[in-house]
């Protein structure tokens, strides 16, 4: 898929800032789709099933965490969260909801830009075969979203948990620094490398036969993790 060719819904009741956006995406071959309002928006979302969603948290009718949170009940869309709010807790809030990136107004077009394509590529990516990985009788299905254990079972994994699992995937095989891991998961700002140990934990407990001696999530100690699977 081109860049051309991906959907771009906009949440966003600033009509200048839509204008914007509009401006931007469009010039940069994204089409773009603008809604004022949550419900419009998880209204479009369920039956235009766009490609990447930017959202704004401070929306007239209810608060942008509604539409990150009821999209991920469906939907493994990409969403940039686009505000004014800039405090570390809302930022957290808007992760842990389900956003992919973090973005504070005012923003940089250039840099919108730059993560918007970076997001595609990792579209581009997930729509190759070799997006479907398994790690014993555990299966990971990045375009779905989906991980299912024996028999089909699907497991539930947090949303940071599933970004951790996703970026380990995308290069399974290969050494994956704790700061890339970071930065693609929580952003630069946000890095946290105590946290990141205590989600590959959780998640070593839901894949692993044995979390304590781990085969498919290895530590390479000091300097991250790499994710083995059953072909490599």
């Amino acid at each position: 898929m081109t860049d051309s060719m991906h959907r771009i819904l906009v949440v966003e009741d600033d009509l200048a800032i839509c204008a914007v956006l509009q401006t931007l995406f469009e010039g940069d071959g994204f089409r773009t789709v603008a809604v004022g309002t949550c419900r419009d928006a998880i209204s479009f979302a369920q039956l235009q099933r766009p490609d990447v969603c930017i959202v704004d948290l401070g929306l007239p009718d209810m608060d942008g965490l509604r539409f990150i949170e009821e999209v991920r009940t469906w939907s493994a869309v990409p969403i940039i969260v686009l505000t004014a709010r800039t405090q570390e807790p809302q930022r957290l809030a808007a992760f842990e909801a389900g956003a992919d990136d973090y973005i504070i107004k005012p923003f940089s077009g250039l840099e919108l830009i730059a993560r918007l394509r970076a997001i595609t590529r990792r579209l581009a990516r997930r729509n190759r075969p070799e997006a479907v990985l398994h790690l014993g009788s555990v299966e990971v299905n990045l375009e779905t979203r989906e991980t299912r254990g024996p028999e089909g079972k699907v497991l539930k994994l947090t949303p940071l948990e599933h970004r951790i699992l996703e970026c380990l995937v995308q290069h399974a095989g290969a050494l994956v620094t704790h700061e890339q891991i970071m930065n693609e998961v929580w952003g630069p700002q946000l890095a946290d490398l105590r946290s990141l140990r205590v989600y590959v934990a959780s998640l070593r407990r839901k894949l692993e036969r044995d979390p304590a001696q781990p085969q498919y999530i290895l530590t390479e100690v000091g300097v991250g993790y790499r994710l083995v699977s059953d072909g490599e």
